[in-house]
């Protein structure tokens, strides 16, 4: 049973980890585009989603910049940067069908 408490423990501080690491990644990329950040719960998600857009295009492309935190915020920013410029131009989309232009 002690074991079962000594894992959970270890999940909480690494969800704590990723929210925070999520949070650092999605207001740099918001902050890089300038203007395209969501608020701090949107932009933890941003980061956290970006992180899986940034490993997955990474390791694609066989890029490796460590396991490291470092390298997870560079990862996570890359990938809500690219998530973002996504979420742009469909909510550009989406705006100009809806007025018609």
């Amino acid at each position: 049973m002690d074991n079962f408490f000594l894992f959970a423990e270890v999940n909480v501080v690494a969800i704590l980890v990723t929210i925070a690491i999520g949070g650092i990644c999605g207001f740099l990329a918001g902050s890089i585009l300038k203007g395209s950040g969501f608020g701090l719960l949107g932009n933890i998600i941003v980061g956290i989603l970006g992180a899986f857009v940034g490993s997955f295009i990474f390791s694609m492309l066989g890029i490796n910049i460590g396991m490291d935190w470092v390298g997870e915020i560079v990862t996570g920013t890359v990938g809500a940067i690219i998530l973002l410029v996504i979420l742009g131009y469909v909510q550009k989309t989406i705006g100009s069908a809806k007025t018609g232009s």
